[in-house]
């Protein structure tokens, strides 16, 4: 039955299951859910109950990773692995993974195995009579009931699309034959392999039908989680992470080819060039050609488009087509068709011949209309006028769509052809200068504004050029430069609409200038001018900045008012109307009043999100204001969702002031990826706004850290830079006197006490002004810390904080009931320290905040108030916390990283855990710990 299969056993030396793993790259990314789903079925084998699990998945999409991380799990609940791989080598040699399990079982395994004459010889260097497929399935059943008996099993098979039939049949059997044994059985195969007459396809339909058997599917990684693989890889520079996370489609694989390629300055690696290209050889000459049509027309190609380019008869075409989607290399999508992955496409393109190509493009410019298409071919074709023209086009149309990035794009494509074209002007149906500033506006839109600021400064200096100059450079904190620019407008301004636009920019830009109280009288002007000519957009400009300025000065019912009437109806002027909801949400906000904020804040979101606005300015504040809603709250698994969408790794300064968002609960809960978002929001650093979010959280990582000196490091290089008053150093100079405290040392307390009082009592005008809820409590902060740098632990300069703080800051609160619990137990009074630092531990734990959870257990053993000691179920403090992170699904390793203990110390913890609630499972564990109580 079986020939030597020496040879063939060539690559995979499984030399005790390591097979499995060998050349793995980079961490398990983005597949939790799908480990979770495998580990279910491992449980259920290690009692008793048999499972079975397939896993399909694309070449390259994951599937060995994510097995060899079960098979990590299976060791280490002591299953004995089987682990073993198709070829494709067709029928030619039976059981091929089975004798590729037992070649590199553990010797027990191989010794039974060779009790059985019918098993023994898949063995190397054996030789026995052949016998049945169904005797040799039984027994090799049987072999696994035994090893069961000792130990669970689990046997995995890789490659299932190049099984033979035995192999086939002996999936089939298994699935249903083995049901009491301590087996669990994995399955991988290529879904793209699964062409429509593969004989894997009826296996897989029969099997999922069964109860015992659980289908795994991996798609694509998504973009942050793709971002997040790669950075597992080395080091990478933001623009070539997102070029690589944009090409690669979601596969691990292409991910790691381009990267390698990246040193080398390949546009496509040749290895995965080869790759792709093997699969389109194999089609016949009319599915190439068809395809090298598709890669022409781009990611997708309308079905009538891509029949009349290619040439072909109808019954030709769809032959053709059909063969090429069987194939797995188009997939049917609407009225079209579109390439299963972008390389691929990429990949067909680049191995077109130049004139084939240019015809090609020519050929679909010839049968489009839509502008952004014939933009592509036209410029492709070298048909400049013709892509100038369609670049316009496409770029208006863009703009209606709310794509202000793409608008951006095309606009910017037309003025690039613009001297290398003929009547440029008629062909665009604008001026160069209408043309260009168009071009800015949309780069602002997008959340490029330094792109809109060099674009504006290159036209001529008109009113309307000038107020949109003016806008930008107050959004990129250039002051001098906005007034100058606002100034401008209002002297040029040709019309009454002008003017009013002119003058509610230019009170915009003295806001918080030593001219602040000029602001009244020009925003009262704009009003009557912007009324008078109807331009709505200025009214509201003009009533934002007014109530900022009232509100400043303590006005706070008129301010809420103005707010109010901004925020009705629409202007005209989408990114406008975002400010508008962006200022009613923050004006709520600042007052503690969370409910209604988070309301505005949800309804401004969502009118970025369908009209483009996602990275202008407000589209930005307004996620990230969401984000501190949550926060403040003590919703922290929701502010988590918001941050999912805060990516780590960052190209752009709008990006990264999301991405240090992010940072207040990833260091509140001391997480791993604080390091990580640390590194790549570093070169942002220069920006203020940046800075004082990442570097002044990055402090207080350091003081959880036991790194006090690096934390007022940070304080004095953020500080250095920032306006005198500005309410932001209230908090700076909190963290910073935290650090000093830390130190021992009262140097430099009383600058940072002195700067915090100044904000108090002047703010950024010079002139006092109004502190919201949360500006009061930081300021109280200040005055008990400064206090406890000096020796000085005053119980009611911490009640004041715990008050001010109370609004509904529940972080804080807990913070700052930590101190008056030290403060009351130094004053003698321990029942009140001891129900302050209980309430304090109960809020730390519900928010998972483990550093705080950490610094109030060690508080609490010191002063001997039970943290130590045995809690509900007979539980520590510490096993509890262990459990609470057992249950949210964590690997030892990362509860140690959690934690800041080593990881053998966890394997104690969990040992111990089991052992106190009588359980043999991490998920029976956790389960116990919700019935107990011990996890509500």
């Amino acid at each position: 039955m079986r020939a030597n299969l020496g040879p063939v056993l060539w690559a995979n030396e499984l030399s005790e299951g390591r097979g499995i793993v060998s050349g793995v790259k980079g961490l398990l990314v983005g597949r939790s859910g799908e480990l979770a789903r495998l580990t279910r079925v491992l449980e259920s084998a290690a009692a008793g109950m048999a499972g079975v699990a397939l896993v399909g998945g694309d070449a390259g999409i994951g599937k060995t990773r994510l097995v060899a991380e079960l098979v990590g799990e299976a060791r280490e609940r002591g299953f004995h692995v089987l682990a073993g791989q198709c070829a494709e080598l067709g029928d030619a040699l039976p059981y091929l993974p089975l004798a590729d399990a037992l070649r590199g079982a553990e010797p027990v395994v191989r010794e039974a195995a060779a009790a059985h004459p019918m098993l023994g010889q898949l063995l190397p260097g054996t030789e026995s009579a052949p016998s049945s497929g169904l005797t040799q399935q039984r027994v090799f059943g049987s072999l696994l009931g035994l090893l069961a008996d000792v130990q669970p099993v689990l046997f995995v098979m890789e490659d299932l699309h190049w099984a033979d039939r035995s192999t086939r049949d002996l999936l089939v059997f298994l699935s249903r034959m083995v049901q009491t044994e301590r087996v669990c059985v994995v399955g991988t195969y290529r879904t793209d392999d699964l062409h429509r007459r593969h004989p894997l396809r009826s296996v897989l339909a029969e099997l999922k039908r069964l109860p015992t058997v659980v289908s795994v599917e991996l798609g694509p990684l998504g973009s942050g989680e793709m971002s997040d693989y790669v950075a597992t890889l080395g080091e990478i520079g933001a623009q070539e992470l997102g070029l690589i996370v944009s090409r690669a489609d979601g596969n691990p694989f292409y991910a790691e080819e381009l990267f390698a390629a990246v040193a080398e300055g390949d546009s496509l690696p040749d290895g995965l060039a080869s790759l792709l290209m093997s699969r389109v050889e194999v089609l016949s000459e009319p599915g190439q050609l068809v395809l090298r049509a598709a890669a022409v027309a781009g990611r997708r190609v309308e079905d009538e488009l891509l029949r009349e380019v290619s040439g072909l008869p109808m019954a030709e075409f769809e032959d053709a087509v059909r063969e090429i989607v069987s194939r797995g290399l188009l997939r049917v999508d609407g009225y079209g068709y579109a390439f299963r992955h972008a390389l691929l496409q990429e990949a067909v393109y680049t191995d077109l011949l130049p004139g084939e190509r240019t015809r090609l493009h020519m050929a679909f410019a010839r049968l489009l209309t839509s502008p952004a298409e014939l933009a592509h071919h036209y410029l492709a074709g070298h048909d400049l006028a013709g892509a100038l023209a369609a670049s316009a086009q496409a770029g208006r149309l863009a703009e209606r769509l709310g794509a202000p990035a793409e608008a951006h794009r095309h606009y910017d494509q037309a003025l690039g052809l613009w001297d290398r074209v003929e009547g440029a002007a008629e062909l665009a149906g604008e001026s160069r200068a209408e043309l260009a500033f168009r071009s800015a506006v949309m780069a602002a839109d997008s959340g490029d504004n330094h792109r809109a600021i060099v674009q504006l400064r290159a036209l001529p200096q008109t009113s309307e050029v000038s107020e949109r100059l003016a806008y930008y450079r107050y959004e990129a904190d250039d002051q001098p430069g906005a007034i100058a620019a606002a100034e401008e407008a209002v002297e040029s301004a040709a019309d009454p609409a002008a003017l009013a636009r002119a003058l509610a920019t230019y009170a915009r830009t003295l806001l918080w200038s030593a001219r602040h109280r000029e602001v009244e009288a020009l925003t009262t002007r704009a009003l009557e001018t912007a009324r008078a000519a109807g331009a709505r957009d200025a009214e509201v400009g003009a009533l934002l900045t007014l109530a900022t300025y009232l509100e400043h000065r303590g006005d706070l019912d008129r301010a809420h008012e103005l707010v109010e009437t901004a925020s009705t109806g629409r202007t005209g002027d989408l990114a406008m109307d975002l400010r508008a909801r962006f200022h009613h949400a923050r004006i709520h906000y600042e007052q503690g009043v969370l409910g209604h904020a988070a309301e505005m804040a949800d309804d401004g979101i969502q009118m970025a999100s369908e009209t483009g606005l996602r990275w202008s300015t407000y589209g930005t504040d307004l996620r990230f204001l969401r984000f501190l809603i949550h926060y403040v709250a003590g919703e922290w698994d929701q502010a988590e969702a918001v941050a999912a969408g805060f990516g780590a790794r960052v190209g752009r300064l709008p990006e990264a002031i999301l991405s240090s968002f992010a940072l207040f609960i990833e260091v509140a809960r001391g997480l791993p990826a604080v390091d990580d978002r640390l590194g790549w929001l570093r070169p942002f650093w220069s920006d203020e706004l940046a800075a004082y979010m990442s570097r002044g959280l990055a402090a207080e990582h350091a003081l959880w850290r036991g790194d006090p000196a690096t934390a007022l490091e940070h304080v004095r290089a953020v500080m250095a830079p920032m306006v005198p008053g500005d309410p932001g150093v209230l908090r700076l100079a909190a963290v910073g006197l935290w650090a000093l405290a830390d130190l021992g040392t009262t140097e430099g307390a009383d600058d940072l006490l002195a700067r915090a009082r100044f904000a108090v009592e002047s703010g950024p005008t010079g002139e006092r002004g109004h502190l919201g809820p949360e500006g009061l409590a930081w300021a109280a902060r200040v005055e008990a810390e400064w206090h406890r740098v000096h020796g000085r632990l005053d119980v009611e300069l911490w009640r004041k904080v715990v008050a001010a703080f109370d609004f509904g800051f529940v972080y804080e609160t807990a913070r700052a009931r930590w101190r008056l619990a030290e403060t009351l137990l130094a004053a003698g009074d321990r029942e009140a320290a001891l129900a302050e630092w209980d309430l304090a531990r109960q809020a730390a734990g519900k928010l998972r905040a483990v550093p705080l959870e950490n610094a109030l257990l060690e508080f609490g053993r010191r002063a001997r108030f039970g943290g130590g000691g045995s809690g509900d179920g007979g539980l520590t403090a510490r096993e509890v916390e262990v459990l609470r992170l057992v249950a949210e699904g964590l690997t030892n390793r990362e509860i140690a990283e959690r934690l800041f203990i080593a990881q053998k110390t966890v394997s104690v913890h969990v040992s111990n855990i089991l052992a106190k609630l009588e359980v043999s499972t991490r998920t029976q564990a956790a389960a116990a710990g919700r019935r107990s109580g011990l996890l509500a």
